[in-house]
């Protein structure tokens, strides 16, 4: 199966995690097959609070991360809060976290916690549990990890995903201007250091199918750099940049080639300086995602 096909290939059902919860990688699959292949983030910014002329604490958090869940959640694949910014309204802004993802859940769209959390034994095993453990009230159906204390670090987080059936998104290549310094950086073995993270990542997804349940995030924003790398992980490519950060259908194609099949595009301002209007959302939305279409289809 080559990279093209991933979220559009038929393929016989994996097994089962928790019972009557599917693997992410397949669950991921089918919301992309139904809905279109679009991450839309969830990101209460103070300047987007005030521009939706609410107040930046927790009840116009409330309104605005809410506002976004019940104006999108039954009709983009995937929502992905930011957690820092729920975060930083303390225990309420948490409260409003676990009530994004439970109507998001309940309107049928998969969530991405942000947290990009990354640590080691015991304290990356209680991040584990709050992420993607059952019963957990901060469960999404997948998470972003770092690996920068070494790919094995994140073993604990691999390993209970995979029994809960939900993903992990792996750092791999940022578009934040300091992380060449890491990622670009060569290994005593020769590959760069995100190259390694994106064969680790390919290990873990050995056999899965239609779509391993262990994604990377690669910035649609990385430039040729990101050609460089080879990508086929059999798992999804999580690409935020497009829209407001300078992305396009030509940086699409220039950084994952071939790969092009497995991204998940992401967006966050893009659609959402068009709230608070439903309708105003909606139809960004829906501009959006026909833009992805044509670019991964290489006709845009």
């Amino acid at each position: 199966m080559t990279a093209s096909d991933r979220f559009r290939a038929d393929s016989p059902a994996a097994p089962l995690a928790v019972p009557g919860r599917r693997p992410f990688g397949e669950r991921l699959h089918g919301a992309v097959g139904a809905r279109g292949p679009l991450c839309v983030g969830i990101d209460p910014h103070p300047a987007l609070l005030d521009a939706w002329g609410l107040s930046d604490d927790p009840v116009g958090l409330e309104r605005f991360a809410l506002g976004v869940v019940d104006a999108l959640a039954d009709r983009v694949a995937v929502l992905k809060p930011q957690l820092a910014l729920f975060e930083r309204h303390g225990s309420r802004g948490v409260a409003v976290l676990e009530r994004v993802l439970e109507r998001a859940a309940a309107a049928g769209a998969l969530t991405i916690a942000d947290a990009k959390r990354g640590d080691i034994g015991s304290t990356m095993a209680a991040y584990a549990q709050a992420f993607v453990g059952e019963g957990s009230p901060l469960a999404a159906d997948a998470v972003t990890a770092s690996p920068y204390l070494g790919f094995g670090s994140l073993r604990p987080l691999l390993d209970l995903a995979a029994g809960t059936g939900r993903g992990v998104f792996v750092l791999a290549l940022t578009s934040n201007p300091e992380g060449p310094t890491i990622q670009h950086a060569r290994t005593a073995a020769g590959p760069t250091v995100a190259q390694s993270i994106l064969d680790a990542v390919a290990a873990e997804n050995v056999g899965a199918s239609p779509l391993g349940s262990v994604g990377a995030v690669v910035g649609a924003t990385v430039g040729p750099q990101g050609a460089a790398h080879r990508m086929d992980i059999n798992g999804p490519l999580l690409s935020p940049g497009i829209g407001a950060q300078g992305a396009g259908p030509r940086e699409l194609r220039e950084v994952f080639g071939t790969a092009l099949g497995a991204v998940l595009p992401s967006t966050s301002r893009e659609v959402l300086r068009a709230g608070p209007s439903p309708a105003g959302l909606r139809d960004a939305a829906e501009r959006t995602l026909e833009g992805v279409r044509l670019a991964l289809a290489g006709t845009a």
